[in-house]
Order: structure tokens, then C-alpha cells, then sequence
């Protein structure tokens, strides 16, 4: 490694969309140092993991970021809380929206060349029209039925901007429903489980956008060599109605689709009985009902800026599904 070499810091490495961005760049030759919590699994990096410097600490703790970002030039912000359970919502609050405040302002002190802060689709605004596409443009509404996770990406981007007005180079990424192996019980592995495993009956009728996690990390590093300060990059692949979604997974694994449409009303019921056993197990709720109210709803994205700015591509659902299929067909799906 060259001494003229950026050495790279990543935030979230050990997580879906970190572990995919981490191996990317170290096959590519890059010097990484992730940072993690002690914690931390490090199953999601394999052997990678020994191929890494560590920084071990935490988003909430401001000095561990402080010396994490000792010698770095470059840094991914990654790591973030996804929840939606309603006891979480301060905890959600406090690593992502004051967590990002901790890294920008580790990344002001140490000087970093350029930091590429990762979003969410849930950050974005939404159309005026029912039909409306949402771009990276699309005006934010601060309406009541936002999700607390929602509200917190929307105050890491502020924080973020606020970073840029102290002298910070930063574009940032905005990516929708990521899919990808996972882990069972997180992110949309719960979808895949719940198809693979043949007892799904019904689907939401609303529908949303989906990337490939490969092409999310592949979005965050051209958004670093490509991407301009202060400039929003949606990563989404294709727009898709949750019924061709779950029958896609469904082909892969050769079971039966959901055969049914949950009306929006049933569903609203739904969400508010799963939070209320959640609240009594201390569990995550298996369908929230800010979830839910989202779900029921359409919304389609247009994703020509990362196309045309930073040349991104993006794999249609088909090769995700299989891709997942292939990796999982050794393993007992979860009843």
C-alpha cells in the first residue's frame, strides 16, 4: 500500500449494508478501519474481519469517535438504528440523528478529506399527487404519521448539512428497501423468511422500491469518488407492488405465493395488536404501525441522479431473489 493511499473508516461495518461496502473496498485494495461497538458480531465480515484495522466504541460516545478517525482520510457513515418499535424511539434518536452529529464533528476535527453519510428512503419527502414520482428533490413534510426512525434520518441529514456549512465535504445516499442474505430476525430477511417459508397467505397492497445490497455499496463508493457536497443520491433499483415482490421470492424458493391483499383497514388493526404484544414481550413487533400505514400506500421513486451522476446500475429483483435462494438453499427456513 502506497503511502499516498487513503486509508477509509467505516461506521456500521459489521452490519448488512457495512459488511457488503467493507469487503467491496478491501478487494479493492483499500486500507480500512471499521469501527464497532465491543460487542459487535463480526459473522457478517468472515474472514474479512482479520483483513481490517479495528476502532472499537460507540455513536452515542463522542471521544471514541474522536479516536477512531486518528490517520483516516476518507470515512463511510453507515451504522445506524433501524427500529420501529415504540419503546425504541428514544434509542433510535440517540445513534442516529446524535450519533451523526458525533461523526461529523470527529470528522471536522480530524480533518477528513470527505465523508459520505448513508440515509434512508424514509428521509425523503413525499409526492403531492398519489402517483407522483419522489426524487431526492421531493419537499420533507413533518406530518404526524412519520416514523420515529423516519424523523431521526431527517435529523442526521440536517446534521450532516450543518457539517457542510462548518467546512465538511459530504455528499450523501438515500437507498431504498434493502435486499440481500442477512441475517435471520433482521431487515428484510424477515420478508424472505416469511415467503421461503411457504405460510405467508397475504401481502400488503401497497408497494415501495428495492436495491440490491451490492449495488448499495457500489452506490456508496461512487458517491465518494462522484458524488458532490451536499448533494442527495437515491440508491433504488426497481419500483415494485409488495405482491410481485413476495411472488418473486416465492418462484426462487418453489413455493406456493400469498394468494391475498390484506385491506389497508386489517392491516392498521394489525399493527397496532403486533406493537401491543411487543410492548408486553419486549420483542420487536412483527409489523408496526407506521409500517403498516406505509405499506398500504404506493410510493414510486425515480432514481436517474445516481444513474446519470455517479453511473450507478442497479440489478433487476429477479437476480436479487436468486442470488438470496442460491445462499439460503442449504437452510431450514423459519417456520
Amino acid at each position: 500500500m502506497a503511502p499516498s493511499d487513503p486509508v477509509v473508516l467505516v461506521t456500521g461495518a459489521t452490519g448488512f449494508v457495512g459488511a457488503v461496502l467493507t469487503k467491496q473496498l478491501v478487494d479493492a485494495g483499500t486500507d480500512v478501519r471499521i469501527f464497532r461497538r465491543d460487542d459487535s458480531s463480526l459473522a457478517r465480515l468472515g474472514t474479512y474481519a482479520e483483513r481490517v484495522d479495528h476502532a472499537v466504541g460507540d455513536l452515542r460516545q463522542a471521544r471514541s469517535l474522536y479516536e477512531a478517525m486518528r490517520g483516516i482520510d476518507r470515512v463511510y457513515h453507515v451504522a445506524a438504528k433501524v427500529s420501529f418499535a415504540r419503546g425504541d424511539r428514544a434509542a433510535v434518536r440517540r445513534v442516529n440523528a446524535d450519533g451523526t452529529a458525533h461523526v461529523v464533528n470527529a470528522a471536522l476535527e480530524a480533518g477528513v478529506d470527505r465523508l459520505v453519510h448513508t440515509s434512508s428512503i424514509a428521509a425523503l419527502g413525499r409526492p403531492p399527487e398519489p402517483d407522483g414520482l419522489i426524487d431526492e428533490t421531493t419537499e420533507w413534510q413533518g406530518l404526524p404519521h412519520r416514523s420515529a426512525y423516519a424523523r431521526s434520518k431527517r435529523r442526521a441529514e440536517l446534521e450532516v448539512h450543518r457539517g457542510i456549512a462548518e467546512g465538511l465535504d459530504a455528499p450523501l445516499v438515500n437507498p431504498s428497501l434493502v435486499f440481500g442474505v442477512g441475517e435471520p430476525g433482521t431487515n428484510t430477511r424477515r420478508i424472505v423468511d416469511a415467503v421461503r417459508s411457504g405460510w405467508l397467505l397475504a401481502v400488503p397492497p401497497g408497494g415501495t422500491n428495492v436495491v440490491d445490497v451490492r449495488d448499495v455499496a457500489a452506490g456508496l463508493r461512487a458517491a465518494m469518488h462522484r458524488g458532490e457536497t451536499g448533494r442527495r443520491y437515491f440508491l433504488g433499483g426497481e419500483n415494485r407492488s409488495w405482491k410481485t415482490l413476495a411472488t418473486v421470492l416465492a418462484e426462487e424458493f418453489g413455493v406456493r405465493p400469498p394468494r391475498y391483499t390484506v385491506p389497508p383497514s386489517l392491516l392498521n388493526v394489525g399493527g397496532a395488536l403486533a406493537e401491543g404484544v411487543a410492548a408486553i414481550t419486549r420483542t420487536q413487533p412483527v409489523l408496526a404501525r407506521t409500517t403498516a400505514r406505509t405499506a398500504a400506500r404506493t410510493y414510486r421513486y425515480d432514481n436517474s441522479r445516481a444513474r446519470t451522476e455517479l453511473g450507478c446500475t442497479f440489478r433487476p429483483f429477479e437476480e436479487t431473489a436468486r442470488h438470496i435462494a442460491d445462499a439460503l438453499s442449504d437452510e431450514v427456513p423459519n417456520a
